[in-house]
């Protein structure tokens, strides 16, 4: 069974976090990775860095353009990921747009994400339809799970039709805007929110984009499995660096 799999079906609520590959420095990738299953986290989405990130808020895009600066690319990352599995064992995500997949070869860069342990990925701008005609059979060669982000915006048909496809969990994405982290989510977002669990959706539900504290995390779990923190990680690690990663993620679950 595939590791995001495993840890869905455990009992309690499950923590994500997001982190840029190659920020603050090129090569703390693996010891955050560490550090972040070392402080209790049930998650890790590493992201690829991108230079026209569209869906990420400013704190995102600085930490990628950062990213990018210090020489982190494709093959850097899964340099840096080839020993990984031999250090940690919760499931580890990459996120990341299209178009440097593509450039690296689609089957050639699902092919390198199960030789080093990547469990899934999660592309937010590959087309839904797009990938089953194209890409479905590739990930599931390689045993990774795509996850689908819906958004208040998404349709019910749209909704459904995600909940069919989905092996891994759905990102539900709590607002319209890019990420970023906020104190707490408005009347709009919690409807949302409630109307999604109503659907009683086969699909285990993570939310995103808009947590980033004690409060948000434990309001979006009570809507969904999980939530996810990755603007108000990365402005931790640019004020307090690496080691103090147990710190953030104790005031999140404390």
């Amino acid at each position: 069974m595939n590791r995001i799999n495993k840890k869905l079906n455990e009992e309690g609520k499950l923590l994500s976090i997001y982190f840029t590959a190659g920020y603050p420095s090129l090569n703390d990738t693996e010891e955050i990775i560490v550090k972040l299953e070392e402080s209790g986290v049930d998650m890790i989405e590493i992201g690829l860095p991108f230079s026209d990130p569209l869906a990420d808020g400013p704190t995102i895009q600085d930490s990628s353009s950062e990213a990018i600066k210090n020489g982190m690319n494709s093959n850097v990352l899964f340099d840096q990921l080839k020993n990984i599995r031999s250090k940690v064992s919760i499931p580890l995500i990459i996120m990341g747009y299209f178009n440097p997949i593509l450039q690296y070869g689609v089957k050639d860069f699902c092919k390198k994400c199960s030789e080093v342990g990547i469990d899934g990925l999660i592309i937010p701008d590959l087309p839904i339809n797009y990938f089953e005609a194209n890409y479905k059979s590739i990930f599931e060669e390689y045993g990774l799970h795509n996850m689908f982000l819906i958004a208040p915006q998404t349709s019910e048909e749209r909704i459904r039709h995600i909940d069919k496809i989905s092996n891994g969990f759905i990102y539900m994405v709590s607002s319209s805007s890019v990420t970023g982290s906020k104190n707490s989510f408005d009347s709009d977002q919690l409807a949302y929110f409630s109307n999604i669990k109503e659907m009683n959706l086969s699909s285990k539900r993570i939310i995103g984009f808009g947590v980033g504290n004690k409060e948000t995390f434990k309001t979006a779990v009570q809507y969904s499995k999980g939530a996810i923190i990755g603007s108000a990680f990365i402005k931790h690690l640019k004020l307090k660096g690496i080691n103090s990663i147990d710190e953030f993620i104790k005031s999140i679950r404390k």
